[in-house]
């Protein structure tokens, strides 16, 4: 996916390692209760295997990458907050690992959880 060629090689990053940094950013997240499938084909292969990259798409169209995120969120909190937060917090881990700038990360809330406080 992401090619860099060096003195001594070349480098290679798989859009699965890029969505398993963005999935476990985007969990550390404030607000963030978890994250979903995309559809529900992707959501019964969930239940079956669990899959750390489950509610992350990355696509490289050879100039950048984008990253779309489908998340749950806390009853309470502001969504546009949230959302935003999450965007920013995974842009900032994903450019951090990989050295090199993301073009979009697209949040898309499927819904809101409420916590139990028992």
């Amino acid at each position: 996916m992401t090619d860099e060629t060096t003195l001594f090689g070349s480098i290679n990053v798989s859009p699965r390692a890029i969505a398993t940094i963005a999935y476990h950013a985007a969990l550390q997240s404030y607000g963030v209760v978890g994250l979903a499938s995309k559809n529900l084909v992707e959501g019964l292969a969930q239940a079956l295997v669990k899959d750390p990259t489950n509610g992350v798409e990355v696509h490289y169209d050879g100039q950048e990458i984008k990253i779309d995120l489908y998340v749950i969120i806390e009853y309470g909190t502001r969504i546009k907050s949230v959302a935003s937060s999450v965007s920013n917090t995974v842009r900032f881990q994903v450019e951090r690992a990989l050295g090199m700038p993301i073009g979009e990360v697209n949040v898309h809330v499927r819904g809101l959880r409420i916590s139990n406080y028992d």
